[in-house]
């Protein structure tokens, strides 16, 4: 599972953001905070969260509320949140119940729940590939909330992955509690969360009757509607090469959501050795295959984003049959070792733009 697909952990999304006719800070740079000035019709609201960027374009004249009301409604759902979900702040719903050392029903939120259930669906799904509880081997390689580069030892590993496995952790929403089988269980949102906080803020501006925007958050995005050149939203897939940026293809979006999960920009070297921060809960170790980068598309960008992790986890062949055989819309980019090659899945087919 990638560990920094969270934004709690500053990372450099595979997604390259490419959508014309908008403005220019939206492809060069997601950083600056505060709503946008308009343009024709146009208006952006962007700022950090998750210790990553969002950014949230409308194609609304004029808007249905002040522009300072909408911005605090955006903020506001983020900050949410980050309060329930981040494995940052000490003080988080998640990392209270990581906390807990102890194996008792402990009480959780109704969000946090929906998205463990989530979790635990697409675990069974994808045969345990994505898993939430996969922190602890994260946290071992160092890609988790105490940064630093190792490599453990066979025997870490082991004993990581003791505290490790989707069923380990029980959930009861009718009570509104979760438990953990292990005390040692720790929840990683790393590969969900800001997919799930791409739905919360579309859901609002839907709520707003806005017909026409684009949300993203740290690379997840979902987009209804047309930009303000009458034109559907279009996104690239980045090229999989570490050292520069470039489209591999466009996708064009409406009423959908993408979510790319990708290992070859976070990753560390050590006597000659490449380390992913790919990781596989089975195994305790990064992924040593050759698919390098898988989008997802989805009504749901929390489904999207999960499915992506889950998918790469499992590797070209693996993860190319469990698409197909639950229907996901999923592309594949895949190291053959003389070059890259792509391979999709039917349902992807559609979302393609012929002329690049």
């Amino acid at each position: 599972m990638e560990a920094c697909r969270y934004g709690f952990n500053p990372y450099f999304s595979p997604v390259f953001r490419l959508i014309p006719a908008l403005f220019a800070c939206l492809v060069l740079s997601l950083s600056a905070c505060g709503p946008g000035k308009p343009e024709r019709g146009a208006y952006e609201f962007s700022g950090v969260t998750m210790g990553t960027t969002y950014s949230v374009v409308i194609n609304a004249h004029p808007l249905p509320v002040p522009k300072q009301r909408l911005q605090g409604g955006i903020a506001g759902i983020l900050d949410k949140i980050n309060n329930e979900m981040s494995t940052y702040l000490p003080d988080s719903e998640l990392m209270r119940i990581n906390r807990a050392e102890v194996t008792d029903w402990l009480p959780a939120g109704e969000s946090l729940l929906y998205v463990l259930q989530a979790a635990r669906d697409i675990s069974q799904l994808t045969l345990g590939a994505f898993d939430v509880t996969v922190g602890p081997v994260i946290n071992l390689w160092g890609f988790g909330p105490e940064k630093g580069v190792v490599v453990p030892t066979e025997n870490q590993i082991k004993q990581a992955l003791n505290n490790v496995g989707y069923k380990k952790l029980q959930l009861a929403p009718a009570a509104a509690a979760v438990k953990k089988t292990d005390a040692g269980v720790f929840i990683d949102l790393s590969a969900i969360a800001k997919g799930y906080g791409v739905d919360k803020v579309a859901d609002y501006l839907e709520q707003l009757e806005l017909a026409n925007y684009l949300v993203e958050i740290g690379g997840e995005i979902r987009a209804r509607g047309v930009n303000n050149k009458n034109l559907p939203w279009q996104i690239g897939i980045e090229k999989p090469v570490a050292d520069q940026r470039s489209v591999q293809e466009l996708i064009k979006l409406d009423n959908i959501a993408m979510a790319t999960s990708g290992d070859y920009r976070n990753f560390f070297e050590q006597d000659g050795t490449r380390y992913s921060h790919t990781i596989d809960p089975l195994t305790g170790r990064p992924v040593a295959h050759g698919l390098v980068s898988v989008t997802v598309l989805h009504p749901s960008a929390m489904q999207a984003d999960a499915w992506a992790t889950g998918l790469l986890v499992s590797g070209p062949e693996k993860g190319f049959a469990l698409a197909l055989k639950h229907d996901i819309a999923a592309y594949f980019m895949i190291n053959t070792g003389a070059g890259f090659t792509e391979r999709f899945t039917p349902g992807f087919k559609p979302y393609l733009v012929a002329d690049k």
